[in-house]
């Protein structure tokens, strides 16, 4: 490799974005991977991922209808916290407006499981 002028790349280190060893409740798992609904506005998932900008890395939340498998809320931050996840649910609600016995889905991390959320 030395003599032909190569070098390895060196791989980004994971980053793990979900805290599920915390001391917060956790609910139940009502979906129990059933993800084949017939209805919209009737359960939706949430998740959290990272992504790079010109400005740095910024986190971002979104809420799917699992129905449409559309975005219906969505949040940035350059801070992983509790609020980015309840700005992205409150713009789904305001955007969708739902009936009762909305089901929410979420991983167990700290975001999700807190009591504010």
């Amino acid at each position: 490799m030395k003599l032909a002028g190569v070098a390895a790349k060196q791989g980004k280190r994971f980053k793990a974005t979900t805290d599920s060893k915390h001391t917060f409740p956790v609910a139940l798992n009502l979906l129990n991977s059933k993800f084949s609904i017939t209805t919209p506005n009737c359960v939706w998932a949430g998740d959290i991922t990272y992504i790079w900008t010109s400005e740095g890395w910024l986190y971002l939340a979104v809420v799917l209808d699992l129905h449409s498998r559309r975005v219906v809320g969505w949040s940035m931050n350059k801070r992983i916290s509790r609020q980015l996840v309840i700005d992205a649910f409150i713009t789904a609600l305001w955007r969708r407006k739902p009936p009762r016995g909305l089901i929410f889905q979420s991983d167990r991390g700290s975001q999700y499981c807190s009591h504010d959320f």
